[in-house]
Order: structure tokens, then sequence, then C-alpha cells
């Protein structure tokens, strides 16, 4: 370990003994118990996603993202195309490991090998993946992909900072919350002020052991009811402030 301090007595960060940097990410699939991850396709998913996207009632679902929503699953698979172009960003499908029917996008994106940071983003869920243990499967084995497989040091959630249902959802999935980004993007004409929520390597053991335990079959009675909430589970510091919230005036 190095000294906190350098020849000039000003304090210096720990030492990342060994540190060679984090595996470039991949499009394998993931498997789950009740979900399955696989590589976007929009001749394969498309037409399956914009009908289960159509379950909902209206198109709140798509406010705080900067596309959507889709009134053709013409204009959807055209978007998917579109998408797909960008080779920096990682999407997947979430399919349904009973009924192999897709139910929500998600994707890696602003990856940083060299320093091990890697986001989360674009999660789109349709009705009935949301609130679900699916759901929560499914941001399990991306977490677990980066740390464990890919050996990333940093996993960032980032959502519109009046978008309080992604907000709850980070800070229930066990990211601390970083900071807040204002006017950091224009979408769809409105300012947005961006939440940063992030998970680092030393944390995510604590986390990976609450949320195996919160999936097991046991925590559900019969009726799909959770016996344990996630949140009873996870450490002390998960889903806390880091400095960058604390008033320092």
């Amino acid at each position: 370990m190095s000294e906190l301090l350098n020849e000039f007595g000003q304090p210096l960060g720990r030492s990342v003994e060994g540190w060679a940097g984090a595996s470039e990410p991949n499009r394998e699939s993931i498997e789950g118990r009740r979900c399955r991850l696989e590589t976007l396709n929009a001749d394969k998913h498309a037409a399956g996603l914009h009908a289960a996207y159509s379950e909902s009632p209206d198109g709140r679902s798509w406010t705080y993202l900067p596309y959507g929503p889709f009134d053709s699953e013409e204009a959807y698979t055209e978007f998917v195309r579109g998408i797909l172009t960008l080779t920096d960003t990682y999407f997947f499908t979430i399919i349904d490991s009973t009924s192999g029917a897709p139910m929500g996008v998600a994707s890696y994106l602003r990856v940083t090998a060299s320093m091990g940071t890697i986001e989360v983003g674009h999660l789109s869920y349709a009705r009935v993946l949301q609130q679900t243990p699916t759901s929560t499967e499914a941001m399990y084995l991306m977490m677990k992909r980066v740390f464990d497989e890919w050996g990333y040091r940093r996993y960032e959630w980032k959502c519109h900072s009046l978008n309080a249902p992604s907000c709850a959802a980070a800070k229930r999935l066990g990211f601390r919350f970083d900071g807040l980004f204002r006017n950091h993007v224009v979408a769809k004409g409105r300012n947005r002020d961006t939440a940063w929520y992030s998970i680092t390597i030393e944390e995510w053991p604590a986390i990976r052991e609450a949320m195996e335990s919160w999936l097991e079959p046991a925590n559900f009675d019969e009726s799909g009811r959770q016996k344990t909430r996630l949140t009873d589970l996870m450490p002390d510091s998960a889903g806390k402030a880091h400095l960058a919230e604390i008033d320092l005036a």
C-alpha cells in the first residue's frame, strides 16, 4: 500500500496495486433462473417488444427516455435498427425464461475498460416486467457479469433527476447517490438534470449476497409475494449518499 501523503505532504488516493484494466464487454447471452438476456435483434425481438410495450395504458414509461413512445411496430423496429448501429453501446433483450417472450431492453454503455467504469442504461421495461423479481434478476445478472467476469471497479446508473421511480430503483438495488449534474442534457426539448449513482467493486460482495438471498425462491410465498424486502437485506451503506450529497459550506 502506498503512503497517503507524497513528498510534498499532499494527500494521495489509495494505491490500486496491479491494476491492468477491465475486460472489454461482449454480447454473450446471460442466463438466469427467471430470465435470459440476449443481444437485441430487430428481426427477432422488435415485434414482441412493441406488443409488450403496447400493453401499457399510456406512454408514461417513455417520459424520461430521450425517445419513444412508438405508435407502430414498424416505427419501433426502425428505431431498433438505428440504435444497433451504436458500436459503443451493448443492447440486450430481457426474455422470460418460461414463455420465451421479450419483456424489455437494457444496455451497457459509456465503457472505459482501462479505468474500470461502465454504465447500465436504456432501461425500457414492458408492464409485465415492471416491479417484478424478474426485473431485479436481470439487473443482478448484469451487475454480476460486470464485476465478477469482466473485473470493473465502478458500475454507474444515471437518470433524470425528476424520474422518481428510477431514482428509487437505483437505491433499492444498492446504488449510492454520487451527485447531481445540473443542465446536463436537453432531451425532447427540455432540460434534464441528471442524478448519478454508482456501485463500486468494494461494495459489490455485500450487495451480491443480498440480491442472491432475495432472489431465492424460498423468499417468495405461493402467491409470489416477497417475505423479506431487498432493502432489508442490503448492507447499511447501500443506497446511501456519497460525500457529494453532503453540504460542505
